[in-house]
């Protein structure tokens, strides 16, 4: 296609973001794109036109915004299906307005596709186009590039913040039904300095990764204290969600190089990014970072296919039979599944059988009232969710140590998990053994 024929084309699809979202009909199953690709802009207009709208389904992974068409005031326009929930989303399900679908991450592009998970509309944020019309979804491969091929209508937000990155990333404004021209900042996140937990726990972590080993690590205070802990390795790799800022230092520092990852050598594959704009400065229009669909870098047969692979994940709770619930609080849904059992089971079918699997927490949580409740319990409550099973977990970490549960009877297991519990709680737990199994702890 000729620069001028894109250009034309462009022209025509351009308009005001009021204007866009009148494409949106009653009945339609909106589409946002995830976590800092929402199109802010869109969502404004879509909600300024909210009387317009009956039964409309909002869908998504995390939102970054308001969440406002989950609010009880839009319920006779708006309904919330969520993929995961945040903040901004949440109480819509537990109000019983809005509601979840579980779903692993490496399962929606597929989903999509076959129309699983029904798409009217995608709305998406993307990078402004190069010379050819070809603009870069950004900072959101995930299920992204599958909803513009399978949405009936897509409204494109083109933003100058938008970073451009390489992978499977790319899209030619042939692809938009309508676009939209609309600057501001990305959303961003700052996780502060890790405490000495994170700190702990960060280097019992770092004892079981190897020189050139390939990495999967979600954001927070804990993952950042595990790349702080890295800093003495050589030639680790990345193959992840995503990445933030922390891994901005070690690529920087040579450590992360990715010289002898065992597939996608040399590059950095996440299918989101979320950080600050340091971050979003950092991987725009480098070629060592790309972009790929959840369906790929969430897909355990690919990332098995990674020497020496080692996830680090997250959890709200462990109970002694290894149990993880990462996905629900007080019986009601807290966030979902996301990739980790796709990265927990690519691990444990590593072709080199060296894949190592962290659950990695703190040993007890602290409430607002400062009331201290144990992460690692005898027992998960009724109407708990099992986020990843006891036959799938392998190691669990708090800032007490290491239990390597792979192998070992439930016995075994309810020990070497309350001796890494919070020691406040670990006479209770050894109550909760007796009673369970009928021996002296």
């Amino acid at each position: 296609m000729q620069k001028t024929n894109w250009k034309d084309a462009y022209k025509a699809k351009l308009t005001t973001p009021q204007e866009a979202v009148k494409r949106i009909k009653s009945g339609d199953t909106v589409l946002l794109a995830h976590a800092a690709a929402e199109p802010k802009a869109l969502v404004e207009a879509m909600l300024d036109n909210y009387k317009e709208y009956s039964n409309v389904t909002i869908s998504h992974m995390i939102s970054l915004g308001e969440g406002r068409y989950s609010k009880p005031d839009m319920k006779d326009h708006f309904r919330y299906v969520g993929w995961f929930t945040d903040p901004s989303t949440r109480a819509s399900i537990h109000q019983g307005q809005g509601d979840f679908v579980p779903v692993f991450f490496s399962e929606i592009p597929g989903m999509i596709r076959s129309k699983t998970l029904p798409v009217d509309v995608f709305m998406v944020m993307v990078s402004q186009p190069d010379e050819e019309g070809i603009c870069s979804v950004g900072v959101s491969c995930d299920y992204t590039m599958q909803a513009i091929k399978s949405a009936a209508t897509v409204i494109a937000q083109i933003n100058a913040e938008v970073p451009r990155v390489g992978g499977e990333a790319y899209v030619h404004i042939d692809a938009f039904d309508c676009i939209v021209e609309a600057s501001h900042p990305l959303p961003e996140v700052f996780w502060g300095e890790s405490d000495e937990k994170d700190v702990a726990i960060g280097r019992h972590c770092a004892s079981l990764i190897d020189d050139g080993a390939t990495l999967q690590l979600g954001m927070g205070g804990i993952p950042n204290a595990v790349l702080a802990a890295l800093r003495n390795k050589k030639h680790l790799g990345i193959h992840s969600e995503m990445i933030s800022d922390g891994a901005v230092e070690l690529i920087r520092a040579g450590v992360i190089d990715c010289s002898e990852k065992s597939i996608d050598r040399g590059k950095v594959v996440v299918n989101f990014l979320y950080g600050s704009k340091k971050l979003y400065d950092f991987v725009d229009n480098n070629p060592m970072i790309e972009l790929r669909p959840a369906d790929y870098t969430n897909n355990p047969l690919v990332i098995r296919q990674n020497s020496k692979f080692v996830c680090i994940n997250s959890a709200i709770e462990v109970d002694l039979w290894g149990q993880v619930n990462a996905g629900s609080l007080n019986g009601k849904i807290f966030s979902g599944v996301g990739g980790q059992v796709d990265f927990i089971r690519g691990a444990a079918m590593s072709e080199d059988s060296r894949g190592i699997a962290i659950i990695a927490m703190h040993a007890a949580a602290v409430k607002k009232d400062g009331t201290k409740l144990s992460k690692i319990v005898g027992s998960l409550k009724a109407g708990t969710l099992v986020t990843t099973s006891q036959h799938d977990v392998d190691y669990v970490i708090t800032e007490y140590g290491i239990a390597g549960l792979k192998g070992k009877t439930v016995k075994e297991r309810a020990r070497l998990l309350i001796a890494i519990a919070d020691p406040d709680f670990r006479e209770e737990l050894a109550s909760a053994f007796e009673a369970r199994f009928g021996e002296k702890y």
